[in-house]
């Protein structure tokens, strides 16, 4: 047969009439074994094929309703139905991430709980009806508050580091004696492809595993590789997935045949047990098969010979599980027929029914999970304090942080870490070397020591598994701080945020979140030191993240204030925030000259918090020109202009953003249309840095300034040494930049 006369041959037909035509000449044969040497009986056995064929008939409906776009989605379960196992034998209120061919799973587990229809909620979800209880018609994914089962929308193994965050969350909540909302002796169910474990994301999660079980840590997570053989076009090796898990250092190995549930049942379950009666890390290798293709798009006759897929065709489980079933004398074949045409219908019938209801309409709708903002909420809880609790921790009126003199940023931070730790008993802070070090910088100095190592602690060196923890921790109700140590660094975790953590309120219509405050030393200045990689001044990658909060200060007083208001942001509605603070300005003692003091500052009162975008304005009473600049730039801003007065008499107002995504539209219109000239300070590269963002918000207003200026970072890395100085703005080249301003009439 040619490709083109195999292309017309619909594969999922193919799978449908093999199922029938097998259930309807099958010969019953004696059975080797009773049931109950499986670990199941008849009234299992018939629930589990029950839920293979829901999923099954679920991806024959999608693959007919797609043609009419009344489905949205494609990629189905058929071949790995085997998971349905998971779904009996796992707990409703283990936490599971979940890959996208759980359909069977999902199934099983529905039953877990009464009142769920899963089949109508997966119609919904493919109709992507605003009814769909797991994102609100935003996406189809498999989720579920009720069944705990956190929605993914990963399809490259990057949802496994928050997994590992969650299973190691479920000790370290009950250390910190804080309120869980599953039980003690919950596991982490976790699945996926086999192609996907080939993923770095997938593989710093199994060492994040290893490394914390190596060492004692309680770490129940259920890693299931669902193993077709396949990924997308791509074969996996024979014996890869086996031989590269069977021997991993404090990773223990199960295998089970996912194609035949008599033969599997006690092998999944045994990997299930030994998960949650050890706390110790499970990689279960199930067994399974790829039916009708990746996807409903998919034609596999381009890159798969057409015996491989007739091999795979006769693997289906549903054959297995049909015949263990007339086997054992439970069903016939014609019940089992009758079973698999009615639920074909009652698909059908439910998807043509979703398809009528009421969808998404507005970008209102589309929106509302993904920003939530309760600004008063969020300012009380930001201005909130314990007197008593602080009086006890620093020791005397005289020692609280107010009543000291002014002092720089990275006091102050610390500080500030201190009042919040105190503020938030389930808060904890992490990170590579932030604990008995204190960090790089020695920001989080002491906190380990105050607060402990159940609070403050060491993460290996895998800035992914840093986000992932976080993630994972606040799915159990904990209030994670992170660092990553530079901002450079962040650039190899950037998904976990984007794809991920600041994702998850929008795919779950605000049912799930992952609260976090991240904070990331960064930008520029350090006088030649590091090179790129500790100058990294590039947060590009940061400004489009939907939902994501960028904030940086300047100087200490606001890097407290801004961390009052991230953190009660966190609390109330769940927020995902990133607080760069910047390096060169973290012992930075003076303003204009030597000795000076004059960039010193006195910490806040408590109660005293900074308002979500709230600029600071330096110099109000100015009105020759304007500079709106952040971070580093607020120092060269503020002595450029300074030396612009004295020179010239023109005296120019400094705006310091502070809040660099989302930008304060209003706020930044308001004060710039006072002025005709106006300079942008970014130290950031001139392609994509915030500077653009500003522009475009002036270019925008009604009454636009006449002379706009940009003066930006190179495109270009930060070399070493004194050639650092020739990529980045500076109080020359900010003062030119002015006197240029200034000269024009």
């Amino acid at each position: 047969m040619t490709n083109a006369g195999a292309k017309k041959i619909n594969r999922a037909e193919v799978v449908n009439q093999n199922f029938i035509d097998f259930v309807q000449n099958y010969q019953a044969i004696e059975p080797k074994n009773t049931l109950s040497v499986s670990g199941l009986d008849s009234q299992t056995l018939w629930d589990l094929f029950e839920s293979q064929v829901r999923s099954r008939q679920l991806d024959l409906m999608a693959r007919v309703l797609k043609l009419s776009n009344k489905v949205f989605y494609t990629i189905g379960s058929s071949g790995h139905e085997g998971n349905v196992m998971l779904g009996r034998l796992v707990r409703h209120t283990d936490p599971a991430f979940l890959h996208y061919r759980s359909g069977g799973l999902m199934m099983e587990r529905s039953r877990h709980v009464p009142g769920i229809d899963p089949i109508w909620d997966t119609c919904l979800s493919f109709a992507a009806a605003a009814e769909d209880p797991a994102s609100g018609g935003r996406h189809k994914v498999w989720g579920s508050k009720p069944l705990w089962v956190i929605p993914q929308t990963s399809t490259i193994a990057s949802h496994l580091p928050k997994a590992v965050g969650c299973a190691l969350g479920v000790e370290l909540t009950q250390r910190l004696q804080a309120s869980m909302p599953i039980p003690d002796d919950a596991i982490v169910l976790c699945n996926f492809g086999d192609a996907s474990a080939n993923h770095s994301t997938a593989q710093g999660a199994f060492n994040a595993a290893s490394w914390a079980a190596f060492q004692g840590l309680k770490t129940p997570v259920l890693f299931v590789c669902e193993d077709n053989g396949i990924g997308i076009s791509v074969k996996t090796p024979e014996n890869w997935i086996a031989d590269g898990f069977k021997f991993r250092p404090g990773l223990q190995y199960f295998a089970a045949d996912g194609l035949d549930i008599e033969t599997g049942y006690l092998q999944v379950k045994r990997a299930v047990d030994f998960c949650r009666q050890e706390r110790k890390p499970v990689f279960l290798h199930l067994k399974t098969t790829r039916l009708m293709g990746h996807a409903g798009t998919d034609f596999e006759v381009d890159y798969r010979k057409m015996t491989d897929l007739l091999a795979d065709e006769a693997k289906d489980p549903l054959l297995n599980t049909a015949a263990s079933l007339i086997n054992h004398g439970i069903k016939k074949p014609g019940e089992i027929i009758d079973f698999y045409h009615q639920i074909y219908d009652e698909c059908m019938a439910k998807a043509e029914q979703a398809h009528g209801r009421k969808k998404i309409t507005t970008l209102a709708e589309v929106i509302a999970p993904l920003v939530p903002l309760d600004e008063d909420k969020v300012y009380r809880q930001a201005g909130h304090h314990n007197k008593e609790k602080r009086l006890a921790y620093f020791g005397s009126q005289k020692l609280l942080p107010e009543n000291q003199s002014p002092k720089h940023m990275a006091i102050q931070i610390n500080r500030g870490l201190q009042d919040l730790m105190l503020a938030y008993p389930h808060m904890i802070l992490f990170g590579e070397d932030v604990a008995q070090k204190g960090g790089v910088y020695t920001v989080t100095k002491n906190l380990f020591k105050q607060f402990s190592a159940k609070r403050v602690f060491n993460t290996l060196l895998d800035e992914q598994t840093i986000l992932g923890l976080a993630q994972g921790y606040a799915t159990l109700g904990l209030l994670p701080v992170p660092e990553i140590q530079y901002l450079a660094y962040f650039h190899n975790a950037c998904d976990q945020i984007r794809g991920e953590a600041a994702s998850l309120q929008f795919f779950s219509n605000g049912q799930f979140a992952n609260p976090m405050v991240i904070r990331i030393p960064g930008l520029g200045y350090q006088k030649g030191f590091g090179g790129h990689f500790h100058n990294d001044n590039s947060i590009a990658a940061l400004r489009d993240i939907p939902g994501l909060i960028v904030a940086c200060p300047s100087r200490g007083d606001d890097a407290v204030t801004m961390m009052r208001t991230l953190t009660a942001l966190s609390q109330v509605n769940k927020r995902v925030s990133i607080f760069i603070e910047p390096i060169a300005l973290y012992m930075q003692k003076d303003l204009y000259e030597e000795g000076d003091g004059l960039w010193n500052t006195a910490y806040p009162e408590p109660g005293h918090y900074t308002p979500l975008g709230q600029p600071r304005v330096y110099h109000g009473n100015a009105k020759d020109m304007l500079i709106i600049t952040y971070g580093n730039g607020v120092l060269l801003s503020l002595k450029a202009a300074k030396r612009l007065a004295q020179t010239h008499q023109t005296q120019a107002r400094v705006l310091d953003l502070r809040w660099l995504q989302p930008l304060n539209e209003k706020a930044i219109k308001q004060i710039a249309g006072e002025f005709d000239k106006i300079l942008i300070v970014d130290e950031g590269r001139r392609s994509a840095c915030v500077g653009e963002g500003v522009i475009t918000v002036l270019a925008t207003q009604a009454k636009k300034p006449k002379h706009l200026r940009l003066l930006t970072g190179s495109d270009c890395f930060t070399p070493l040494a004194d050639a650092a100085g020739l990529v980045l703005p500076n109080v020359d080249s900010v003062y030119r930049e002015l006197l240029q301003l200034q000269e024009i009439r």
